[in-house]
């Protein structure tokens, strides 16, 4: 029985650790041939000396399991370097058909706090990092479809984040950047798919070293995704790279431009914002006067401290 990615190539960005890490065994799993992409610093921030041993682990772990596989280091936030990725796909096997744009760093501060380094750090390899890599199997995906006359496939599953959803005060650099990649992959779906290409993100929350202080207080079971005593680890990112499998897979074909959260065994699709209040000046504009007697009143019967942020929705809740 024939794998739903076989024949397909896909890359993943970010991929020698933690949720990039299963994504690329997930689809290696389901027969793809996978690139794995990662810059290799040891440090969350960014930092450190890169190093080509976690993307290459990577890669022995799906050959040994009779994958196929190889290992790209570069920075996807370096457009040039982000070309040469889908370059190695389009030359190793072919032709690109799968991107899952996972890389990302943090350097949280409070937004009084925070340095202009630390805005523009994270803001270039998330929100740029997804640009780049968009932009060059874009670009392979728009000439093969005028080559062959019609429709091609292709799949983008980018990673956004509950601090985009939530609000997250003390990230505002990183809450920016994943609202952002929301908003590339939006545009990116009504663009391409004319082309036969679908893109859609997703706002995993799992156990890596991305998030070991927000998830502290919560121990791991021993065992990954299902300890050996039984006790599933909700927050393993194993529970993410299942979801990521069917956006890439030919079944998903009717499914653009979503947003979608997973962890645990469970599946949430977010609605697009909706008009929650509607007000129609009496004259032919609107003075100070008649907002303060429309607007102050509407808001001074909600919650004191509500936001736009849709905490509420995935069951957070501020302090």
């Amino acid at each position: 029985m024939a794998q739903p990615l076989e024949g397909l190539t896909a890359i993943v960005t970010g991929a020698g650790r933690g949720i990039g890490r299963a994504e690329a065994l997930e689809l290696a799993r389901l027969g793809a041939r996978v690139v794995v992409n990662d810059f290799g610093q040891p440090g969350r921030a960014g930092t450190g000396a890169a190093s080509a041993a976690p993307a290459q682990e990577v890669v022995e772990a799906i050959r040994a399991a009779g994958g196929r596989a190889v290992a790209h280091t570069g920075d996807v936030a370096d457009h040039q370097q982000a070309g040469a990725l889908v370059q190695l796909a389009i030359d190793t096997y072919g032709q690109l058909d799968i991107l899952v744009n996972n890389a990302g760093i943090l350097r949280d501060r409070m937004v009084f706090s925070m340095t202009e380094d630390e805005w523009d750090s994270v803001i270039r390899v998330h929100l740029k990092g997804h640009f780049n890599t968009t932009h060059f199997a874009a670009a392979h995906w728009r000439a093969r479809s005028k080559e062959a006359g019609g429709p091609v496939f292709g799949r983008i599953v980018n990673t956004s984040s509950e601090a985009f959803l939530a609000g997250s005060a003390g990230q505002p650099n990183y809450a920016a950047a994943k609202g952002g990649i929301v908003g590339l992959t939006t545009s990116t779906a009504l663009a391409l798919a004319k082309y036969g290409v679908t893109a859609n993100a997703i706002c995993p929350r799992a156990r890596t070293r991305m998030t070991e202080d927000v998830f502290a207080g919560f121990p791991a079971p021993q065992g990954g995704a299902v300890a050996k005593d039984g006790r599933p680890d909700p927050l393993a990112p194993e529970h993410v790279a299942p979801l990521v499998g069917y956006l890439a897979s030919p079944a998903a074909a009717g499914v653009n431009g979503q947003l979608l959260v997973v962890h645990g065994g469970m599946v949430a699709i977010a609605e697009r914002p909706r008009i929650a209040a509607k007000f129609d000046t009496a004259k032919e504009i609107f003075s100070y006067e008649e907002l303060d007697g429309l607007l102050t009143p509407y808001f001074a019967e909600r919650p004191a401290h509500e936001t736009f942020a849709a905490a509420e929705v995935l069951g957070l809740k501020h302090d």
